[in-house]
Order: structure tokens, then C-alpha cells, then sequence
């Protein structure tokens, strides 16, 4: 894992009319000719994401969109990507040379989605990049200007960013001493990918070096050993949730314990909200409608917890007929009232705010929703001892 994840990453919507400029602002402000530029109006169809590092302000993505005012005959397609990405923007910049009705009309949707905007005035002739009013002036073109551009924006970007970004809690050093001991079960499976760890473990890994915390690393196969070989009992043990119940009858209760995906949804969710949902389970009945939502378009196994496990397992405990969907990508449902509960996994391909914004989605509908690693807990009779670190 050499780069920063997207899902770790703030995301930046580049909004605003068509041929503003839109395209040409990402490619200042990365040095690079990422987007396609063109005098024909459209261009952008699709949402084009570019990760880069800002020195002062830290990792971001930018999220390059189709313009507003589009004429063209796929212009309701675009706009429909466009507006998708608002949920799950953290912020956006406004790209215009003059400010009309179709920017008051950008702003204003900005406001109601709750998202923070930075204006970038595009200016016709050459300038030096100024900033005024929560606005940053330039010419987009300019190249020579670019160092100037990128730190204005970086400034901009400090000033309009929630203090829960500056200060996001940490996965999990901030439950254990400094100098404390975790230890992780990582089994590894056929979903396991080959010679890697997957991305939660290795978030909690590096949480924990940061934080001057001592790792123990093994099998659901070598756990009892390894516990056993401590002197001193661990601060935590933390588990695949796929082997929760194994890691529960054999930790002692003294020791507390979680899994990665609560974690999870502790980093990039809400714990309440998905350990409320999880009790949805158990007032299923035949026939209602369950929703697994994956972040990514991983290829399933035969082993897979969303299609396989997750589905098995609670048939089995329910003892109901259950109609399962799924949904895979940064998409929701639009018929979410046709469903009694979802099933999100733990989101580590996206952003807090689209994780976010798919609770909003379900609250909005009256749907219950959960997620991966707190529904195998449930259905395993353990949701208490796992949650129990975050009392």
C-alpha cells in the first residue's frame, strides 16, 4: 500500500458551466493534462478522478464533472454523474468567468446538499493569482502561475474544511495505552487478496505504529498460541468478522475485542446507527427484501461475505425466505422503501461522506441499515462484546 487510498483521500468536486474552465483548472492544479480540453461544449462525460498530494493541506481527489448548461443529447446522462458526485464531494470549487444565474443555481444546491465551496473566477486575460471574499482569481491557462494557484487553493481549502477532517478519529490507537500490545486475527482465505493484506488491516497497522502500539499478526489457526505465548495479556484483540465467533469463545472475557469492520464503521460511519439496524434482523419475514451494498466491484468467490456468507447465514439464524439484492460502485438504490434493511460493507474504497450520505439515503426512506461486520456479530450473538471497546 504505497498511496493513500481514495477513501482517505478529501474529495473536491470541480463544478460549474460548460466550458468554464472546469478541465483546465484540474490540469493547473496538477501539473498534468489529465482532462481532455475542447471549445466543443460536453466534453467531460464521465466523472474523471485524479488523487494528487497537496503539500500543507494533505492527500486529496479531485472529481472533474460534466458541465451545467449542457445542450447536447447526453446531457441528462451527465448530469445525473454530476449530481452523484455531491454525495460524497467533502468539497467543491465553482469554475466561472462570469457569475450568472447557472452559478447562483450551483450555489445554491451546494448549500442544500451541505457542502463547502471555494469560487475559482476564471479571468479571460492574464493575472496574478489573487484571492478575495472566499474567491480565487486566476487565469486557468496560465501555467507559469501554477505554484501560486495550487497554494491559494491549499489556503482556501484550510479555511472552508470541517474540524473533523483536521482532527478525524483515529481506527482505533485511541483505545489501547501508548506502548499497548494489539493483537489481529487475519485469516486468509480465497477472498484474501494474493500477497497482500486487505485495506482495513493495514490502516490498523500503521494507526497503531504511529501511535508507538506493539502488533501481533496471525491465523485464526495460530491465535490460541499466540495468545498464550504473552506474558502480559493484550490491550485488544481485533478479527476479520468473518471469524468473530471463533475470536469471542476464545478470548478471555477481560479482554476486549472488536472486529475490522466495526472499526469501520466506527472511521467511516455511525456505530449507533448500524448496531440499531442490525436488530432489524431478527423482525424479518418471508419474503422481505434485503439490500447488500458493496463499496467496490471486487470479483465474488465462492467464499464471498456479501453474495454468500452474509446471505447463508441469515436464512439460517432467521429461519425466514429472504429475497436478496445487491448493489456494487458508489450507487445506491432509488427504491429503497422496497427494502426492510441494508447491508452495507465497511466502505473502505470510499469516503466517510458518501458512507454518510447512503445512511441519510436509508433514514430517508425508513429502511434500517447495518453494516458487514456488525451484522455477522448480531447474527453470532456477540454485537455487545464487540462494541464494547467503544463504551
Amino acid at each position: 500500500m504505497q498511496n493513500t487510498s481514495k477513501g482517505l483521500r478529501f474529495q473536491i468536486a470541480i463544478l460549474g458551466k460548460v466550458n468554464a474552465g472546469k478541465s483546465s483548472f484540474l490540469n493547473l492544479m496538477t501539473g498534468q493534462d489529465i482532462s481532455i480540453v475542447s471549445q466543443v461544449a460536453g466534453t467531460t462525460t464521465d466523472v474523471v478522478e485524479k488523487a494528487q498530494e497537496l503539500h500543507t493541506f494533505g492527500p486529496v481527489l479531485w472529481l472533474d464533472t460534466a458541465g451545467f448548461g449542457d445542450e447536447t443529447d447526453l446531457a441528462d446522462k451527465r448530469m445525473v454523474k454530476t449530481l452523484k458526485v455531491l454525495e460524497r464531494a467533502d468539497a467543491a470549487i465553482l469554475v466561472y468567468e462570469n457569475e450568472g444565474e447557472e452559478e447562483k443555481n450551483i450555489e445554491a444546491l451546494l448549500r442544500q446538499k451541505n457542502v463547502p465551496l471555494i469560487k475559482v473566477w476564471n479571468k479571460i486575460e492574464k493575472c496574478d493569482v489573487q484571492t478575495k471574499e472566499n474567491t480565487v482569481i486566476l487565469n486557468v491557462l496560465e501555467k507559469s502561475k501554477r505554484l501560486e494557484a495550487v497554494a491559494a487553493i491549499e489556503k482556501e481549502l484550510l479555511k472552508i474544511c470541517s474540524d473533523e477532517w483536521l482532527n478525524q478519529t483515529p481506527m482505533l490507537s485511541d483505545l489501547i495505552p501508548e506502548g499497548g500490545t494489539v493483537v489481529m486475527i487475519v485469516p486468509i482465505d480465497f477472498e484474501a487478496p494474493k500477497g497482500r493484506l486487505i485495506l482495513p488491516q493495514v490502516q490498523a497497522i500503521r494507526d497503531c505504529l504511529d501511535h508507538n502500539q506493539m502488533i501481533m499478526v496471525c491465523k485464526e489457526t495460530e491465535y490460541v498460541r499466540a495468545l498464550s505465548s504473552l506474558k502480559q495479556k493484550p490491550d485488544l484483540v481485533v478479527c476479520d468478522s468473518q471469524v468473530v465467533k471463533f475470536m469471542i469463545d476464545n478470548t478471555p472475557k477481560d479482554i476486549k475485542c472488536t472486529t475490522f469492520s466495526v472499526l469501520m464503521a466506527r472511521l467511516k460511519g455511525d456505530v449507533k446507527t448500524f448496531s440499531d439496524g442490525a436488530k432489524m434482523i431478527w423482525k424479518l419475514q418471508n419474503g422481505d427484501k434485503v439490500l447488500i451494498s458493496e463499496s467496490c466491484t471486487h470479483h465474488a468467490t465462492k467464499d464471498d461475505i456479501g453474495t454468500v456468507k452474509i446471505p447463508a447465514l441469515m436464512r439460517k439464524k432467521t429461519g425466514k425466505d429472504l429475497v436478496f439484492e445487491h448493489v456494487a460502485g458508489c450507487d445506491f438504490r432509488e427504491n429503497l422503501k422496497d427494502y426492510k434493511l441494508i447491508v452495507q460493507c465497511g466502505g473502505c474504497t470510499q469516503n466517510r461522506r458518501a458512507i454518510l450520505s447512503k445512511i441519510a439515503a436509508a433514514e430517508a426512506a425508513g429502511v434500517a441499515i447495518t453494516n458487514y461486520g456488525i451484522c455477522l456479530s448480531e447474527l453470532n450473538g456477540v454485537l455487545d462484546r464487540v462494541l464494547a471497546p467503544f463504551d
